[in-house]
């Protein structure tokens, strides 16, 4: 939110100065629930106050003779880690109209999550910023992106198959191809695909990675 709020009302340095020392002045309100749940912030308890501001109101100042309290957001929208997410709109509103756009934890711009419904492995290649194109990645999904870009396998094991695809300026997309070895109600097996890190060089490795293992000791007796 601090990055927000500076980035719509600083012009220059010296504006990002005076309005980061102001928020840093900002009771937290209903962000503060976090902690003040840990605590007896009843009625009659030292906190109390804090408390009732949380459950009613955002970002407050409190000075000694005036406080200025914000509203609680009309919009808010996070992933199962509590991380800002939307992919459709704004993942944080207020009803003046500030609002916030991040898809998992990351903000991204205001006109960035309407592109994402036209991606091509064509432009999520020409994107240069390394965040933003891995947004787009995990939008599209890595197995559609390997699928339609042109990626070839790199090796293949009795675990699966290696696909690896290179990002100028990032490191290297790398995934194993598995099939579910329990077939489906109607006799198919499903296939899964699992990113593994750039370092990986065989699908016996990847998959050994999943579980925490080395691929010497991956050496599973029985599949389900």
């Amino acid at each position: 939110m601090r990055a927000g709020i500076v980035g719509e009302l600083a012009s220059d340095r010296r504006e990002e100065t005076r309005v980061r020392l102001l928020l840093l002045d900002a009771a937290l309100g209903q962000h503060d629930a976090a902690w003040l749940c840990a605590f007896d912030s009843g009625d009659e308890g030292p906190l109390a106050g804090l408390a009732a501001v949380a459950r009613h109101a955002g970002w407050w100042w409190p000075y000694e003779k005036v406080a200025v309290l914000s509203e609680r957001p009309v919009a808010l929208h996070r992933d199962e880690a509590g991380r800002l997410d939307r992919g459709d709109g704004p993942a944080l509103a207020y009803a003046d109209g500030f609002e916030l756009y991040a898809w998992r934890g990351m903000p991204v711009p205001r006109d960035f999550l309407d592109e994402l419904t036209t991606l091509t492995p064509e432009r999520i290649r020409d994107e240069e910023n390394a965040e933003l194109r891995r947004v787009m990645l995990e939008h599209y999904g890595y197995d559609r992106y390997l699928e339609e870009s042109g990626a070839v396998p790199v090796g293949r094991d009795e675990a699966g198959v290696l696909w690896r695809v290179r990002l100028d300026g990032d490191e290297d997309v790398v995934m194993v191809e598995v099939v579910n070895s329990t077939p489906e109600p109607d006799g198919t097996h499903r296939t899964y695909w699992l990113r593994v890190p750039p370092s990986t060089r065989t699908a016996r490795e990847g998959v050994a990675w999943t579980f925490g293992l080395g691929a010497e000791a991956y050496e599973p007796l029985q599949q389900t």
